[in-house]
């Protein structure tokens, strides 16, 4: 398999959720303002969407998004899905909101002529959103000490908020902190150009 990924954008959660499956993939980078693979293929042959992630298999088949991506992983490698008769629906239920109320609530940090009115109203939305998920943390993760394929999705978008000056409510700073010691997240990290290699 190939993730074609842009370095810390949200494809990241899906580098990360490989690496927790220990899914063997290559990882292709991706220039997402000319459109071009790090090898010099027109990205937009690959996904024509234009954006990452894609996750392109032996077979040639690309799926593309990141809770389709996530939930094929979770698929491969069944412990990183929440236990329990809905663990499943549990899961695309919390990836759909992260996708959709605080993914998408990012864009204007991501539009040259947004104006500041803009930014501070996201800011104040995400908050709440934010605050929605940290008031229901009862463990380490999302679903409480196990780990899912949404922690990695969750941990980008805190990386995003600190980026972009929203406050993270507790317990999602020590969240982060967490994630950041995981070898995946570091592996990851590493070959996305994130953070210095691990001395060996």
């Amino acid at each position: 398999m190939k993730l074609y990924f842009a370095p810390g954008a949200c494809s990241l959660a899906d580098h990360i959720a490989m690496h927790e499956a220990g899914l063997g993939f290559d990882w292709v980078k991706v220039d997402l303002k000319a459109k071009r693979t790090d090898d010099g293929r027109d990205y937009n042959q690959i996904n024509p969407k234009g954006y990452v992630p894609a996750l392109e298999f032996d077979d040639g088949e690309v799926l593309t998004e990141n809770v389709a991506i996530l939930s094929v992983v979770a698929d491969k490698a069944p412990q990183l899905t929440p236990e329990g008769r809905f663990g499943h629906f549990r899961l695309l239920e919390m990836l759909a909101f992260i996708s959709t109320e605080i993914h998408k609530a990012f864009k204007p940090f991501f539009k040259p002529d947004a104006t500041g009115a803009e930014e501070t109203a996201a800011r104040e939305g995400l908050r709440t959103r934010f605050g929605y998920l940290a008031e229901r943390m009862k463990g380490d993760y999302l679903f409480g000490s196990r780990f899912t394929v949404a922690d990695p999705y969750l941990f980008v978008m805190c990386l995003w908020a600190q980026k972009n000056d929203v406050q993270l409510p507790e317990p999602l700073p020590a969240f982060v902190a967490r994630m950041k010691a995981r070898s995946a997240v570091q592996l990851a990290m590493e070959h996305e150009g994130l953070m210095e290699p691990a001395a060996s």
